[in-house]
């Protein structure tokens, strides 16, 4: 732990934390089946779909689990049992709807792309069939960094009728979202991403067509009971013990977030993102997303390399960088740009980058 404390993390989340979270973290949880614990709950929902756009009508809920755990929710809950949906499937997190999909026993079919590639409408049209109702998509393919063309997935939902359902996990807050007018039921997010908390809550925004979805459903899970968690929701609590500290640290960071205005924030996020790249551009390093967040970028290491660079930044400039698993990981890494990141600490990886393709890592 000592160790943690003097690094610099540039990953893909959990990210570092800014002084209000810091704060909360430090204190004992409170006991939440209270009045004051349902005001804070409730604030936070109020907050976070603001943020989000979302249509009137919707409601927010907070489940004590990984963005994974939000994903299977919004598949068991959502979706209607048997449902044909469709997948955008660029990487590691559209490959995982897909799995979750066919776990829970849904016909899926694939709009599948090639890593970092943007998705057109050609592709959605010639692989969604005319059975599809709902349509699955990771707003940022956290693994490529690639950002998808949304205004078009939108249109193409719109214009059959689909179901659109955005996990914006690493998107939020980074990357413009608007909720309303992407026509989107479902949005899910997490804390330990843009909001820059600790990890261990995820988010789900839900329209008012999709609550009656999940209204309508059979019940098939306990924990992540979708139809619990809005019963509850609506006194301020959640059906199980929640991760109540997390709550309080996103609390306190939507009230900084509110303060200093969403905007302002993802400017700040994208500067340090094209300082990055920037830097590189010079470099061997090639970007991998044809349309990139702001969240993070991903590049491909021509000398498959990917696993020393991390290590070397690791070892010899204290920074965490994230590698990239599977096939790619001797190909693949990424660099992260949510969090509290200062200009300083941006300027050190900057550097630090460009000592090492000096040294000739790339």
């Amino acid at each position: 732990m000592e160790e943690a404390k003097k690094m610099l993390n540039f990953t893909v989340g959990p990210v570092m934390s800014p002084d209000e979270v810091l704060s909360v973290a430090g204190q004992d949880a409170p006991y939440f089946r209270t009045p004051e614990f349902s005001d804070v709950v409730l604030r936070c929902e109020r907050a976070m779909l603001d943020l989000l756009h979302a249509p009137d009508g919707s409601r927010c809920v907070f489940l004590t689990a990984s963005g994974t755990g939000a994903m299977e929710a919004v598949v068991m809950d959502v979706l209607r049992p048997g449902e044909h949906v469709a997948v955008v499937n660029g990487g590691s997190f559209g490959q995982r709807f897909v799995d979750l999909c066919r776990l829970h026993g849904h016909e899926v079919d694939e709009v599948r792309l090639d890593f970092g590639n943007q998705i057109t409408r050609e592709m959605l049209e010639s692989c969604v069939g005319d059975a599809v109702t709902a349509l699955l998509v990771n707003m940022h393919e956290t693994s490529s960094g690639l950002l998808y063309d949304m205004p078009l997935i939108s249109d193409f939902c719109r214009s059959r009728g689909v179901t659109l359902l955005v996990d914006a996990v690493s998107a939020f807050i980074a990357d413009e979202l608007d909720m309303e007018q992407l026509g989107a039921d479902v949005v899910l997010t997490g804390s330990q991403k843009g909001l820059a908390c600790h990890p261990g809550m995820s988010i789900v925004a839900l329209s008012s067509a999709a609550q009656e979805r999940v209204d309508s459903n059979p019940e098939v899970c306990g924990y992540l009971s979708l139809k619990e968690a809005l019963r509850n929701a609506s006194r301020g609590q959640t059906p199980w013990t929640p991760a109540v500290s997390i709550v309080l640290e996103i609390d306190a960071r939507l009230k900084a977030i509110s303060k200093a205005g969403i905007d302002a924030e993802r400017r700040e996020i994208g500067s340090r993102a094209f300082a990055v790249r920037e830097a590189l551009s010079s470099t061997a390093l090639r970007l991998v997303a044809e349309s990139p967040s702001n969240a993070v970028s991903a590049f491909y290491c021509p000398g498959h390399n990917a696993k020393l660079i991390v290590d070397q930044a690791k070892l010899h400039y204290g920074m965490w960088l994230c590698p990239n698993g599977g096939k790619l990981a001797d190909d693949v890494f990424r660099i992260g740009h949510i969090g509290c990141i200062t200009a300083e600490q941006n300027a050190a990886l900057v550097s630090a980058l460009k000592q090492m393709s000096a040294d000739g890592l790339f």
